[in-house]
């Protein structure tokens, strides 16, 4: 075999969000783009802010000497000082630039912390509906994925994180706000899990690493508050990016925050440094690192993804479909009305629909949509669904 084993059976179960979108893409050629409802990928569409715009050309404007050069691996301190002081307003903690460093996207974010903390059989904690490259970036790093099953309102179970918590633990990841349900977790059960990990790593000797996955934050709709992590447990590292906030998914542009409360935060920072080199990242993007810097409270216009969200409850839960309103990001999480949801969004597929099968999520029996895309689509779309949620409960 001209490829490793490992890579080889890892693309047999690669992601079903990529398959399902390159599948809309054939479909498209096939069928027309006009005539395709593609659901499947999380690629924000909406323009990026004028603030951003205008500064982006601003700072392309700028020539000289390593203008788009070699910067320090951690990234500009301009910029980790930025961020940095974000941070402070955000957690109340004293944040400075030693804490931050800038990344290819929260992607790269996670694989440099990762490769820094573990150990072969080392344990990462993930909550079960979950990203489905977590997988791949644990893997990465010799790491041992254990799922904590989410509960019935797709919130994390306190509980059932207590019980998988091992001496081989060394990180729980948390995604709030969160891909694919939507939801957004309160100040309880920040407390709740902070008071779990603080007593199961003296149980066992070392610290339990909460690692929180963030892209979402701005994202939040109805009055709900975003509640930073960094408040509710000392030993806390944050991934991120402004791939979703600022609609900037393809220029791999994000940030890795370790709290200043960790007593040994010099070292994992010199840890990930060291790893975003070796990993091949070398260094975020010099223009975006520049840009970043100076649009830090730009966002797009959050409004219109949940005047989306309200078009696409409302006429899905009027046809049927049981759906936990979302209260971040831009997708829906339902639950499939057969128990195959894979057989149900090959059925979707038919009615050239493509949507996302639970599965991929390691959350079968559910399904997910994203709805960063134009209004028009989710308008076409609607009697698809109807029609396809009504043959197949026969």
């Amino acid at each position: 075999m001209p490829i490793s084993t490992n890579v080889a059976q890892s693309m047999t179960r690669s992601s079903w969000i990529r398959k399902m979108f390159e599948t809309g893409i054939a479909l498209k050629k096939q069928y027309g783009a006009a005539k395709v409802f593609d659901f499947s990928l999380g690629n924000p569409d909406l323009p990026s802010p004028d603030t951003f715009n205008k500064v982006l050309i601003e700072e392309a404007a700028v020539t000289g000497a390593h203008v788009h050069g070699y910067m320090q691996n951690k990234g500009y301190p301009e910029t980790c000082a930025a961020i940095a002081k974000m941070l402070e307003l955000e957690s109340g903690l004293p944040f400075t630039e030693n804490q931050v460093i800038m990344t290819c996207g929260a992607a790269g974010a996670i694989n440099i912390i990762l490769k820094s903390l573990l150990e072969p059989g080392d344990e990462v904690i993930v909550i079960a509906p979950f990203f489905t490259e977590y997988d791949f970036y644990v893997d990465n790093h010799r790491g041992k994925l254990v799922v904590s099953e989410a509960n019935a309102e797709l919130l994390p179970d306190p509980a059932d994180i207590a019980e998988k918590i091992t001496p081989r633990t060394r990180v729980l990841l948390l995604n709030s706000p969160n891909n694919p349900t939507g939801r957004v977790y309160d100040q309880k059960i920040f407390h709740t899990i902070g008071k779990i990990l603080t007593e199961k790593s003296a149980e066992i000797g070392h610290p339990i690493y909460l690692l929180t996955d963030e892209p979402y934050k701005k994202i939040v709709y109805d009055g709900v508050q975003y509640h930073s992590p960094f408040r509710y447990y000392r030993s806390t590292i944050l991934a991120t990016s402004f791939s979703k906030d600022l609609s900037l998914a393809g220029e791999r542009i994000g940030y890795l925050a370790i709290s200043p409360l960790i007593e040994d935060y010099p070292t994992l920072i010199n840890a990930a440094t060291f790893c975003n080199r070796v990993l091949g990242f070398i260094n975020a993007p010099a223009l975006m690192q520049r840009v970043i810097r100076r649009t830090l409270e730009a966002k797009v216009d959050v409004q219109l993804y949940q005047r989306r969200r309200d078009m696409i409850y409302d006429a899905l839960t009027e046809i049927g479909y049981e759906i936990i309103k979302p209260e971040d990001a831009f997708y829906l999480f339902p639950k499939c009305p057969i128990k195959d949801d894979v057989k149900f969004v090959y059925a979707l597929q038919d009615r050239l629909i493509i949507t996302t099968p639970g599965i991929a999520f390691h959350r079968p029996g559910y399904f997910r949509i994203s709805y960063a895309v134009p209004e028009t689509v989710i308008r076409a779309a609607i009697p698809g669904f109807r029609q396809v949620f009504r043959e197949i409960k026969q």
